[in-house]
């Protein structure tokens, strides 16, 4: 299963490793969607709203999280790429050791701070409680997330996308299996909602440690890589850490939209989610493409093969162009005919405000692929500077702009923020990136 990417034509390289990569993240945005629909078709709107009310601040912690992750599998992947397996396996052991240190932190934190973070955002008093019912469960399985980001991410380093997939079938079914357990046989709520994620996330998690172990002997770690990785701490909290607050400061300011979305009220609030739910498809596949190019260029740096870095990252933002503009074309010509997917018999008022939502953001897909794009490749070799200033850019737009353009324009001005943002990341990434690129090539 393990792939080398620094061999073969990129082209065909990438389509094979991202293809399961894909595939993958479908089956873990499916199990999700799960939740909405089952909470929203047995529950109603106002379950529906309860969820989506914590989804950004959701989206924050486990940003960062991933981004935890994703920086520690960069130092696995480089490491990888240069032939060298002890130094790989003492990685692994570091990622280990410090995803238990921030794991035990978040989760009491977020716990404590549940009631004060809906406070801040406008939570409706009318779904308060449930809202509450659910982010608490997801804050409580903080380390089943965390533990999965980072064994799947030092697959996918090891160049094997192919176990991820078939852990998220697994973890998908389970998932969607307990939804209806525990919501409509257990009456559980939307915290069964919650659980049901939680220990999908646990099971993932778990077993992608056990086939790694099995699989790939960097997985086998013992005391003296615990011992060793003392050596390695600083080096990996100095890419993780920024690569988390990264990711942070971006749902920051999807916390800053969901707030002024919260204050008009639970049909904006539903409409809004189910919006953003269908968004999650191609957010996903770009996510994917981030994912596929963050080991393709660790490796191939790594390996010292900067101008295969050139031409496959050229590759990758084509292919997740054409995608782009497909899937842009789709979820504008569904209008607001999805949300009863969602909502069962929603308001006009509902759909309305899910269409507003992608005729402001679709057409701008193709510069969410740079910035998935761009930004992974910086990181991979080892940029953090660039991409963290990207995002404050980003988060500077999306606040600044929700707050100017929503007075301004309103709802539809909120949802403009999105594609501001966006613009701004791009203009700080692409050139960097350009220019990284010419300095490593004279160099090497």
């Amino acid at each position: 299963m393990q792939k080398d990417l620094t061999q073969g034509n990129p082209f065909k390289t990438l389509i094979r490793f991202v293809l399961p990569i894909i595939a993958g993240n479908l089956f873990q945005l499916f199990y999700t969607l799960a939740d909405t629909i089952i909470v929203g078709q047995t529950m109603g709107a106002n379950a529906l709203a309860a969820v989506g009310a914590t989804s950004n601040v959701v989206a924050l912690v486990l940003s960062f999280i991933e981004g935890i992750a994703s920086g520690f599998s960069i130092i696995a992947g480089q490491h990888i790429g240069a032939k060298q397996s002890d130094d790989t396996r003492i990685s692994i052991a570091t990622g280990t050791v410090l995803s238990i240190l921030f794991t035990l932190g978040i989760t009491i934190l977020t716990v404590g701070l549940a009631p004060v973070i809906l406070s801040w955002l406008n939570t409706p008093a009318n779904i308060y409680d449930m809202a509450y019912d659910y982010v608490i469960w997801i804050f409580i399985g903080t380390g089943a997330t965390m533990f999965y980001n980072l064994y799947s991410n030092y697959l996918r380093a090891k160049g094997d996308a192919r176990t991820p997939l078939v852990v998220l079938i697994i973890a998908s079914v389970l998932n969607i299996v307990l939804d209806y357990v525990l919501i409509v046989y257990v009456h559980w709520g939307v915290a069964g909602a919650a659980i049901a994620t939680v220990f999908s996330q646990f099971v993932a998690a778990l077993s992608c440690l056990i086939c790694g172990m099995r699989m790939y002997p960097e997985f086998r770690i013992t005391i003296s890589d615990i011992h060793r990785a003392k050596e390695k701490i600083c080096h990996h909290l100095k890419i993780g850490l920024p690569m988390g607050i990264q990711l942070s400061i971006m749902a920051i300011g999807l916390i800053a939209m969901q707030g002024s979305v919260n204050a008009l009220g639970s049909d904006a609030i539903a409409g809004f989610t189910a919006a953003a739910k269908l968004d999650q498809f191609p957010l996903t596949i770009n996510t994917a493409f981030s994912l596929a190019i963050s080991a393709y260029v660790a490796q191939n740096y790594g390996a010292g093969l900067i101008q295969r870095i050139r031409h496959g990252v050229w590759i990758g933002m084509m292919q997740i162009s054409v995608l782009n503009l497909i899937m842009g074309i789709f979820v504008i010509a569904l209008k607001g005919g999805f949300v009863s997917w969602f909502v069962n018999d929603p308001t006009v008022a509902i759909n309305d405000y899910a269409s507003t939502y992608f005729l402001a953001v679709a057409p701008f897909y193709i510069l969410l692929g740079a910035i998935n794009i761009y930004r992974s490749a910086l990181q991979a070799y080892g940029n953090i500077k660039a991409p963290f200033l990207s995002c404050i850019v980003e988060l500077i737009l999306r606040t600044g702009g929700t707050i100017l353009l929503g007075s301004w324009l309103g709802y539809i001005g909120i949802c403009l923020a999105t594609p501001a943002a966006w613009i701004g990341s791009v203009a700080v990434c692409v050139p960097i990136y350009l220019m990284d690129m010419r300095t490593m090539e004279c160099g090497y």
